[in-house]
Order: structure tokens, then C-alpha cells, then sequence
């Protein structure tokens, strides 16, 4: 048993770091939701706020875009052109994609530095990318209702999901620079 612990060392380390930062991330999500609820922004501030950006951006694109708090569930019904057209929900606002994003690169970490350059400007990009996703989105399905399924269901989680797997791609090789003082 202990020359299989050693063999398989490096992976089970992978395993414990990977599932030790996404359990204990995803343990201070689940409490930031329970503070969250019934405060000053509905449903939770970054939700709330992922919504007023997308629709700025969707306001910026010519559309009379605004948001207001659903009343059945936690969420902020989007409109555009006076039409009620999508839900913004929690699971919308990236931060669960960012937890994902966080842990992969902390499970590959190196220099403390270089690893909080890059968990920064990738949770940024995530985020950026997130706000023009859900605006682009509402704005599809706004002019193209017919394909909502394939448009919510499909292209734009492959949007998201696919840059971070980019994002994961690109520390790798980072990584596996010969050389490369970090």
C-alpha cells in the first residue's frame, strides 16, 4: 500500500489540493449567499450587480434594456424593449466558474506571485466575459426567441466554460516554460 502512496503520489496530492480549495471556496460561497439574504441588494450583490452591467451593456447597444427584482425567486428579471425577456440567477453571475477557474490554477500553483497575477487577471476576464455573454445572449434571444434552447443551453455555457478551459490551457504552459523565472 505505502509503494502505491508514493507511485501515485503527485496525483493524489493533485485530487486532495484540487477538491481541499473548491470544497472550502465553494463552503465561503454557500455562507456569502446565507449573509446575502434579505440585504440591501436582491438577490445577493454580485448577482445584482452582474445584472445592472448587463444591462448597461445591452442599453449601450441600442436597446432599452432595464432589470428589476423577480418576486417568485431569487433573481432580477431582465427587459429589454419592454419585453420580459430572461432571469438573472445567482448560478449567472461566474463567481461559481471562478471558484472552478481558482482551483485548478491553485492546484497547479508556483510562484505565489505569478499565480495571484494570474488567478487576478483571469477572474477578471471571467467576469468581463460573463457580463457580455449574458448580454449578448438576452440580445439573441431578444431577436432569434425560436433558438433559445440551443442558444441558453449550448453556445453560451460553451462560451464560458471553453475560455476557462483556455484560461487552465494557458497556465499550463506557462508553467512549462523551460527557463522562466516567475
Amino acid at each position: 500500500m505505502k509503494a502505491l502512496l508514493l507511485k501515485y503520489r503527485s496525483v493524489l496530492r493533485f485530487i486532495a489540493l484540487f477538491l481541499g480549495t473548491y470544497i472550502f471556496l465553494s463552503l465561503l460561497y454557500s455562507g456569502y449567499l446565507k449573509v446575502s439574504e434579505g440585504g440591501t441588494y436582491y438577490p445577493d450583490f454580485v448577482t445584482h450587480l452582474v445584472a445592472k452591467q448587463s444591462s448597461a451593456v445591452i442599453s449601450s447597444l441600442g436597446y432599452k434594456a432595464e432589470i428589476i427584482p423577480a418576486t417568485d425567486i431569487p433573481s432580477m428579471d431582465l427587459i429589454i424593449n419592454d419585453s420580459p425577456l430572461a432571469r438573472i440567477v445567482e448560478g449567472c453571475n461566474a463567481l461559481s466558474i471562478i471558484i472552478l477557474f481558482i482551483s485548478f490554477v491553485i492546484t497547479f500553483s508556483e510562484k505565489l506571485k505569478k499565480t495571484l497575477l494570474f488567478l487576478l487577471a483571469g477572474m477578471v476576464l471571467i467576469y468581463a466575459v460573463n457580463i457580455l455573454r449574458i448580454a449578448i445572449l438576452s440580445i439573441c434571444l431578444y431577436n432569434y426567441p425560436q433558438h433559445e434552447h440551443i442558444l441558453h443551453g449550448v453556445v453560451f455555457p460553451g462560451i464560458i466554460y471553453g475560455m476557462v478551459f483556455l484560461l487552465w490551457m494557458l497556465w499550463v504552459r506557462m508553467l512549462n516554460k523551460p527557463g522562466q523565472n516567475g
